[in-house]
């Protein structure tokens, strides 16, 4: 681990249907009870693993159970998705990666898109190594992570543009995501920003997730592709942990609304519900905060985008 130097996507068929089904509600749905943020874990922030070694903080405490293979504990793996690109997806894993790492968890954000891969760029980061170097076999996923200097979370960055990853064996991909697991044994979290659209790759790490995270917003194609991606979830992983998460809202009462349209949609045609793990409000400091390649919870700690993400996070700490 090293310190830092400074589409549209494809709409599936089998959710025009639902989508059609799930007119947004008359009556919103109620807001999920807030929840108490555990407090700030006292620990010393991470130390540059040795090469070869996993990444490691010291008295790490995990917050997932036992590893069904190995008897071992593991990082809690979570999964970012959108289905439909331009809603917000990477800038919210990566600020939901700043606010866990703010409570004093020790945080790893993968750069999951392996075609357009794009969080050292919003970082304003120039990674030295990447995804790429580590696929290649020149050097451990350890020595490829690199450790925000503000932020106090690492990242796996990417390679946007690259072709090697658009016919990517599902093999390959297995050992690199079970390679994040080990390399990561010594985390709590390990966040995964999927690229946008219906990919089996993007499907692959979906499943391997212990928790999905589906950010969507108000419009209607980005309900239809957020079902999608739910409804292709439910088939790969049927036991999956999914969550839905609304992102520019305009109001709570119109995140509501379209929660309660996805919701309805889901136990249709699913025969489940995706319970709401939280709403971002619409906040012109989100933008600001993008083009100038800075952390919102750094750069506009009071805003209120900060606070929901902030609130995000500690629902998922519970």
């Amino acid at each position: 681990m090293t310190d830092a130097t400074p589409r549209a996507a494809p709409t599936a068929q089998a959710a025009s249907s639902p989508a059609q089904a799930a007119a947004p509600a008359a009556q919103a749905t109620s807001a999920p009870t807030q929840a108490t943020c555990p407090p700030a874990r006292a620990t010393a922030p991470p130390t540059q693993a040795p090469s070869g070694a996993s990444l490691r903080r010291p008295t790490a405490q995990h917050l997932s159970g036992q590893d069904a293979t190995a008897g071992q504990r593991h990082a809690r793996m979570i999964a970012i998705a959108s289905g439909k690109g331009g809603v917000g997806k990477t800038w919210f894993a990566i600020t939901l990666a700043h606010a866990l790492a703010q409570r004093g968890y020790g945080v790893l954000l993968f750069d999951a898109d392996l075609g357009l891969a794009n969080v050292d760029v919003q970082l304003g980061l120039t990674p030295a190594l990447d995804l790429a170097d580590v696929i290649a076999g020149r050097t451990s996923i350890a020595e490829a992570a690199l450790r925000h200097p503000d932020g106090g979370f690492q990242i796996l960055a990417g390679r946007s543009g690259s072709g090697m990853f658009s016919g990517l064996a599902p093999a390959t991909l297995d050992r690199t995501l079970t390679g994040l697991r080990s390399a990561a044994a010594d985390l709590d979290i390990v966040l995964l920003d999927l690229g946008a659209g219906l990919e089996p790759a993007v499907r692959r790490m979906a499943a391997f997730a212990d928790t999905l995270l589906v950010l969507l917003t108000e419009e209607p194609t980005s309900l239809t592709d957020a079902y999608a991606v739910l409804k292709l979830h439910a088939a790969d992983h049927p036991q999956g942990d999914a969550r839905i998460i609304v992102n520019q809202a305009a109001s709570r009462a119109a995140a509501d609304r379209t929660y309660a349209a996805l919701r309805r949609a889901c136990m249709t045609f699913l025969g489940r519900e995706p319970p709401l793990a939280g709403v971002i409000r619409r906040d012109d400091r989100v933008r600001e905060a993008i083009r100038r390649q800075a952390l919102l919870l750094t750069r506009h700690p009071a805003s209120p985008a900060a606070a929901d993400v902030t609130q995000i996070a500690c629902t998922l700490l519970k």
